[in-house]
């Protein structure tokens, strides 16, 4: 094992020595930083690109000044901002920050979404549903990030902000997206027409009754889950975790996940005090979290059963899913206030920036102030990097189910649940262990189109910038860093492979 690491990390090394070396000179190539002065009609104009020169130390070969860079780098000095005279490591810093804040959201929850419907996909092979999922991914592939960023800026941002100016109920917008979420339901559980008729009219009606009912309530113009829909949506996660996990009839596995979902559900009244009283921060956030953690695993061992293991791990996952309703609920909370505000006017969906400028706001109100800048940049990334997970996961798992091993579980009477979940899913990760590692850990190189789209001052928009404004000190760090990181994502890649599949040994 040390032997692998020390080799790949060699590797690596070397080959971001040259990777610097090839990136300086095609830099100093393409970058002219005296540009702006050659065109200066000014007097002094001789005087200013000999100052910039002796500056950015141009009268010495660009080899020579590459080295210098790199004793620099090496010992902590990232190079210089020469326009805004910063320091590089200051400014990424803060870029990093934004990007990671940009992007990781979006890269969970096409991640989620993407395995999921991959896998359903694949379990309905050559069905509507099957047909209609390729159809949607190839096409949400094919859309440029920036138009799709344009339209939701118009539709979305705009429109929205309309209506909770001025609401309406749209009842052919509403008929088309309960038919929509009906057929979705028929297609992904299956099985003979009468099923698919009857979960068709289900979930048309649910989803009807549920669009109907907030707007009619007035929820959207104050939206609240409350003690009410967190003890509801927890119960209903707990019942769900266990059905996919531990299947229905594992009772200590069902109970405990019950007992945790009542857990959170009561000690939501008392944090609301703790909310009130104590001025929040991350730092608190997180180490509530790592209690509800701990309370939940204490549940799961006490109420033990042949497999403990699975009994804390769903009450950890329910536990996780509460806190985060929890949280939801006290950020949602500020909503009134928010929308009030005169820096927001009533116009709360963001179409620019991280944050509304001069906003004064408490934790929570940041909170929400920062989700509505996220909302258009993620749902952007999300569509299109869902597309990619679904094809990736719904080819692997296809290919999982034609092996030996998964007929062969299916003659010994294993039910569905565990043939799918415990042997074909842990392999039909596979691919995506190669592809996961990558976006999660070059989340600090930022998502450049994006960024620049929405005004968010990321590693991708210092990039963007730092190349327009001739600088190369920042394009480098920028291109270490993310060269640094994709094969350190590589690395996790290959243990991953290891951790998935026994067969393979990262010291063979």
């Amino acid at each position: 094992m040390v032997r692998f690491i020390a080799r790949r990390l060699a590797l690596a090394l070397g080959t971001l020595l040259v990777l610097s070396f090839l990136m300086y000179g095609l830099l100093e190539a393409a970058l002219d930083p005296l540009i702006d002065l050659r065109e200066n009609p000014a007097a002094n104009r001789d005087e200013m690109i000999a100052n910039r020169v002796r500056l950015l130390r141009l009268d010495l070969p660009w080899y020579q000044r590459y080295f210098s860079w790199l004793a620099g780098f090496v010992q902590g000095d990232f190079g210089l901002a020469w326009r805004t005279m910063q320091p590089v490591g200051t400014l990424a810093r803060g870029a990093i920050a934004t990007s990671v804040q940009l992007v990781f959201a979006a890269t969970v929850i096409a991640i989620l979404l993407g395995v999921t419907i991959g896998v359903i996909s694949a379990l309905r092979q050559y069905t509507a549903f099957d047909y209609t999922i390729t159809f949607v991914s190839f096409l949400l592939y094919s859309l440029p990030i920036f138009w799709v960023a344009v339209l939701l800026k118009q539709f979305l941002a705009i429109g929205m902000n309309n209506f909770l100016n001025e609401p309406s109920i749209n009842w052919p917008l509403l008929i088309g997206v309960a038919v929509v979420a009906g057929l979705f339901w028929a297609g992904a559980l299956g099985g003979r027409r009468d099923k698919k008729l009857k979960v068709f009219a289900g979930a048309a009606v649910v989803t009807f009754g549920v669009l109907v009912g907030t707007l009619v309530s007035g929820w959207v113009l104050n939206p609240q889950i409350g003690i009410v829909g967190i003890g509801l949506l927890s119960v209903a996660l707990a019942f769900g975790i266990t059905a996919l996990f531990a299947g229905l009839n594992n009772k200590r596995a069902l109970y405990s996940a019950l007992t945790t979902a009542a857990v959170g559900t009561f000690l939501w009244w008392p944090l609301q005090f703790l909310f009130y009283y104590v001025e929040m921060s991350w730092l608190w956030m997180l180490g509530l979290l790592a209690v509800a953690l701990l309370v939940a695993a204490g549940i799961g061992w006490a109420f033990g059963g042949p497999d403990r293991a699975v009994s804390i791990r769903g009450t950890a996952i329910v536990a996780l899913l509460t806190s985060v309703l929890i949280f939801a609920d006290r950020v949602l909370q500020t909503w009134i206030p928010y929308f009030n505000a005169p820096e927001i006017s009533g116009r709360p969906i963001a179409t620019i920036g991280a944050h509304t400028p001069g906003l004064n706001a408490d934790f929570w109100m940041s909170q929400l102030d920062r989700w509505t800048h996220l909302l258009l940049p993620t749902i952007a990334l999300v569509l299109i990097s869902f597309a990619t997970y679904t094809r990736y996961q719904r080819g692997a798992m296809l290919e999982v189910l034609n092996q030996d091993y998964i007929r062969t579980a299916r003659a010994k009477g294993l039910s569905e649940r565990v043939v799918i979940v415990r042997h074909a899913l842990r392999n039909a990760l596979m691919p995506l262990a190669s592809i996961v590692p990558v976006d999660f850990i070059t989340l600090i190189g930022g998502a450049v189109i994006t960024e620049t789209i929405f005004s968010w001052a990321g590693m991708g928009r210092l990039f963007i910038d730092s190349l327009y404004g001739q600088e190369a000190d920042p394009v480098m760090f920028y291109i270490m860093l993310t060269g640094a990181l994709a094969m350190v994502a590589n690395l996790v890649a290959d243990f991953l492979y290891a951790v998935i599949d026994p067969r393979i040994r990262v010291d063979a």
